[in-house]
C-alpha cells in the first residue's frame, strides 16, 4: 500500500533528521519511490542535498574542535571526531577525481584523505606527518564513497602512530600507517 504524499514527507524528515547521512539512493529503496520523487519531496520540506547536509554537521561540529588543520582543508568529510583517540571521513568519488580513460580514482585523493583525516585527528595547532606507510589494496571507481577510519595506535611525547583503514560497501581499498609528530603530548595522554 502506498503512503500519502504528506505521510511519505513527513517519514522523509523524520527519517533525514535520525540519519542525515542517508543517500537520496537509499531513502528511494526505503520508501518504493523514484530518486527524482525523492529530490521532488526534499525541495518541498526544503531538506538539502546529502553533501550540504554533510558539510553543515562538519562544520557545525568539527571547525571548533580541530585544532591542527583548517576544516576546509580535509579532504572528504568529517562526520566523527575524538581527538587523540578515532575519526571517520567520507568521500564520494566524483569525476574530478578520477583519471578520465578509465574512471578509476587517482591514489593521492586516498592518500589525502587518510592524510588530512590523521592530521585532523592530532589534539595540537603543529602536526604534521613525519612518516607513512601505504597500501593500495583494491582499485576505486567513479561514484564509489570512501570511508576512512583512522584510529591512535600509540603516542609518545611527540609522535602519535594513527591507522587508517578506507573501506567502499565494507571492502576495504586503502589502509596506511602516520607517524604523526607533534609539538606537545597533553598530560595522562
Amino acid at each position: 500500500m502506498r503512503r500519502s504524499k504528506k505521510d511519505r514527507q513527513d517519514l522523509l524528515r523524520e527519517t533525514i533528521e535520525k540519519t542525515p547521512f542517508i543517500t537520496d539512493e537509499e531513502l528511494a529503496k526505503k520508501f518504493a519511490v523514484s530518486i527524482q520523487t525523492i529530490r521532488l519531496d526534499r525541495m518541498e520540506l526544503t531538506i538539502p542535498e546529502l553533501r550540504e547536509r554533510i558539510k553543515h554537521v562538519a562544520h557545525s561540529q568539527w571547525d571548533e574542535t580541530v585544532k591542527s588543520i583548517n576544516i576546509d582543508e580535509v579532504i572528504g568529510e568529517i562526520i566523527d571526531l575524538e581527538l587523540d583517540d578515532r575519526a571517520i571521513s567520507i568521500l564520494d568519488i566524483k569525476p574530478e577525481h578520477v583519471f578520465t580513460r578509465n574512471q578509476i580514482a587517482r591514489g593521492h585523493h586516498l592518500f589525502a584523505q587518510a592524510n588530512s583525516l590523521a592530521v585532523a585527528l592530532i589534539d595540537d595547532p603543529f602536526a604534521l606527518t613525519f612518516h607513512s606507510e601505504i597500501t593500495f589494496t583494491r582499485q576505486v571507481k567513479l561514484h564509489e564513497r570512501v570511508v576512512a577510519k583512522a584510529k591512535v595506535i600509540r603516542q609518545d611525547r611527540k609522535r602519535t602512530i594513527i591507522q587508517v583503514d578506507s573501506a567502499v560497501d565494507q571492502e576495504e581499498v586503502f589502509k596506511g600507517t602516520f607517524e604523526m609528530f607533534r609539538s606537545s603530548v597533553k598530560e595522562g595522554k
